[in-house]
């Protein structure tokens, strides 16, 4: 799970492309969270943020809007149901069901391209924008070897929460460099225990 918020220009992209795929089918619930299409990802859902994702999870909401059940195996296995969907909003599967997956791994229609090709540039280059900030954050500092090999760089984690009950793991000291405010509500998460440790 991601703790990073997400960059406030591609989750407005993110909503943006989310509506233009409304404007085409109406009954498309609305994307109540565009941070959850990055903070989630699933082997059977495809890992990489793109367009096609969207529309894939897209597919997702229409057949939930539907009270379709489009998937089997806990959510794994996308089922003809999920590919018929999946073809009236402009995603195609050419070739035989994965064996565990299904029809999951669909690709954009010519007609769907063509479509949607603004949406598709347009959330192209807020995708780009926030994998080079990413990169460059990483990149361009020393973090040192506790990081560098998957530890927490020299901390615990510990949960930190905010008012309206979000929560994120996070080195103390990281968190008393500045504050990490909420996406959701907009104030700072704190650590609940560092409380009772002042106190004392």
């Amino acid at each position: 799970m991601s703790t990073t918020q997400t960059p406030p220009v591609l989750a407005a992209e993110l909503a943006q492309a989310w509506a233009d795929v409304q404007r085409y089918h109406p009954e498309l619930p609305d994307l109540a969270a565009p941070e959850s299409l990055i903070g989630e990802s699933s082997s059977a859902c495809g890992h990489e943020l793109s367009f096609e994702r969207l529309l894939h999870e897209a597919v997702h909401g229409i057949a939930a809007a539907r009270g379709i059940r489009d998937t089997s195996r806990a959510g794994r296995y996308h089922n003809r149901r999920f590919l018929a969907i999946a073809e009236e909003m402009g995603l195609d599967h050419p070739e035989e069901p994965h064996p565990s997956s299904g029809f999951s791994l669909v690709t954009l229609t010519p007609e769907a391209k063509r479509r949607y090709r603004p949406t598709v540039e347009r959330l192209q280059r807020a995708l780009k924008a926030h994998s080079v900030a990413t990169t460059s954050e990483t990149s361009r500092t020393f973090r040192g070897p506790a990081a560098r090999h998957g530890s927490s760089g020299g901390g615990v984690r510990v949960k930190a929460v905010c008012d309206c009950g979000r929560n994120v793991r996070v080195v103390p000291s990281v968190l008393a460099q500045a504050p990490i405010v909420c996406g959701g509500c907009g104030k700072p998460f704190r650590i609940p225990e560092a409380v009772g440790a002042a106190a004392g």
